[in-house]
This record gives C-alpha cells, structure tokens and sequence, in this order.
C-alpha cells in the first residue's frame, strides 16, 4: 500500500471498480488510481454512467424538460427538478445530453432570479426565480450543479457565481451584518450568523470553477469562506470548540442534498488544496468509520424521498469509501 492509505483497514479500492456503480468505478479509476482520461477504462467507465445505473434511472423519469409537479421545482423534496441536477451532477452525467441539457434550462428558466442571477426556491408568474425567494444554500448548489454539468462559460452561470461573490456573508455572529435585499427577508439564511449551509455551498460552487478561470474576487471570496470553515474546525462551534455546531454533520450521507457533512466539508477544502491543522479531528473522525474492509457505511439517508433510491442505509457505501478514500489521499498524499 501507498503511504496516504496505511490508515486503511483493508482496500477496497477492488469493491469500488465493479460494473455496478459505474459513477464510483469512473471516479475511483480518475481520482484514485490517476488513470488518464484516455485509458480505455476510463472511457467505458465514463460511457457506462450514461448507459447503467442510476443516471439513465433518473432521466427516465424527466418530462417536459423537468421532475416533479410544474413550478415544485425545489418544494418537491427531493424529486424536484434542482434535486435531479444535483444528483445528476454528483454521479458525473453527461452534460452534453439533450435530456441533461434540457433539466438545466428548465431549471434556469424558472429558478434564476433575472434580476440578482440568484436561484430562488419560488417561481414568479412571468418566468425566472422570485426575486425575494432567492436563497444561498440553492444558490450554491445550482452553480455547482451546472459548472459540473458543462455550464461553466454560460453567461447566465457567470452571473450567478458574481451573486455569489458579492452577497454571500461568512459572519460568525460577532458583527452586525448589512442590512436590504436579500439579508432582511430569511433570518435563517442572513441572521447575525451565517447559515452554514450557505457558506459550505457556496464554496462548493466555487471549487468546481477551473483554476485557470478563478479571478481575485473569486479568490478572496474562497480565502473568506474556507477562514469561516477553519474557525469550525470543519464541524464545531467556534466560540465554543469543544461544542459540536450541527451533530447531523458527523453521520456520513451520500447524496446530501441542501444538507452537509464532514466528509463533504473536508472535500471541499482539499479539493481546493487546503490542508490545515485544524480539520485534523475531522479526518481522524472519518478514518473512525470505516470497517475491518476499509468501507464505509451510509449512515444517513434521505431514500423513498428520491427519484430513485441510492444505496441502502446501514450497509456499506460505495459512495462513501469512495469519497473517504478522495479525502485520505489528498490530505495525507
């Protein structure tokens, strides 16, 4: 074994590349065994997602460009239509599909806020995102979504990721926060500490933008929000560190939706090429959970509310080990 996976019980990395989950067996082949893009592995794996498993699932059950009732595109937990570009972009779907391509412009058309470019959870009546309905955390995950789903170079992405880059707040309830549209209308999202939620997908959506195209703003906007992160040391209170802030965050959960965990969290930051003392018991905490054959288990799991159920809950997780492998390597490569 590598010097990274020494913590490892055992290697799973065998369990991973089965037929079964093409989306892990692609990532795990990239991301873990750093095969290239062109080795034919690769390409099958890559081909597969759209052939097996649960992305031609989900399309399946697209009509009209969308999931769900018309207008339930985010109250349709979590079978609405910006529920499926997540999932969708999670499992590595093809952005050049027509029916990928049509469930984001659905999505753009009805969730953009046309005045702030951010996304809002309502609709109003002559198109677009209602523009006092627009909220971080979907924000964030739109952004991520479509970047993901090729959409990065898109105008309307570009304004999105400047909504970010100018409204989203990283306080920790020790300032007064400004006042006006949009930090006056959800104190849960704008109270006098930001929403976690918000901060972590928004520098979600951040991370997925290529290096090359990441300006000052960006930058400054990132150092700001992995700061708010670090001061949490991923996943306590900041004021208080021996305090967990959200207890939900240390079960693992595949896919997370709205909601988030430490192992996403501490993707996220490396992923960015962040290493820090202080994500330090994170990571000994996701070593933690892993069993005598180096797998993790899903311990958290919003199935029956899905288009279609993913992996069971309890059991282990090619998800999961996946994602806990990702971070390993990068933290201790």
């Amino acid at each position: 074994m590598a010097e990274w996976n020494a913590c490892l019980k055992a290697d799973p990395t065998a369990w991973l590349l089965e037929d079964e989950n093409p989306s892990v067996r692609y990532l795990t082949l990239t991301n873990i065994l750093d095969r290239k893009q062109s080795n034919p592995d690769v390409k099958r794996a890559k081909a597969d997602i759209m052939r097996t498993g649960a992305v031609p699932r989900i399309l399946a059950k697209q009509s009209d460009g969308m999931w769900g009732s018309p207008g339930r595109f985010y109250a349709d937990k979590y079978k609405g239509s910006v529920w499926q570009l997540i999932v969708l972009a999670e499992h590595e779907a093809d952005g050049r599909n027509e029916m990928v391509r049509a469930g984001c412009e659905y999505v753009l058309g009805c969730s953009q806020d046309p005045e702030s470019y951010g996304f809002a959870h309502k609709a109003k009546a002559s198109g677009g995102g209602l523009h006092s309905e627009v909220i971080p955390c979907l924000t964030g995950n739109m952004i991520w979504s479509l970047v993901k789903l090729g959409y990065f170079g898109d105008s309307r992405v570009g304004k999105g990721i400047d909504w970010i880059v100018r409204y989203q707040r990283f306080d920790d309830g020790t300032a007064n926060g400004p006042t006006g549209w949009p930090y006056d209308r959800y104190k849960m999202c704008w109270g006098t500490h930001s929403c976690h939620m918000g901060v972590i997908k928004s520098l979600k959506a951040l991370s997925a933008i290529p290096k090359s195209k990441k300006d000052k703003r960006i930058e400054n906007t990132i150092l700001k929000a992995s700061d708010y992160v670090l001061a949490h040391h991923i996943y306590k209170q900041s004021h208080e560190l021996s305090k967990t802030s959200k207890p939900g965050w240390l079960k693992l959960q595949f896919p997370l939706m709205y909601q988030t965990d430490i192992l996403e969290i501490a993707g996220i930051l490396l992923e960015l090429g962040i290493k820090d003392g202080r994500m330090g018991e994170a990571i000994e905490k996701i070593v933690s959970k892993q069993n005598d054959k180096g797998q993790w288990n899903l311990e958290s799991t919003f199935n029956g509310r899905f288009q279609v159920n993913i992996e069971r809950k309890d059991k282990p997780s090619k998800w999961l080990t996946y994602r806990a492998m990702r971070v390993l390597k990068k933290y201790y490569e």
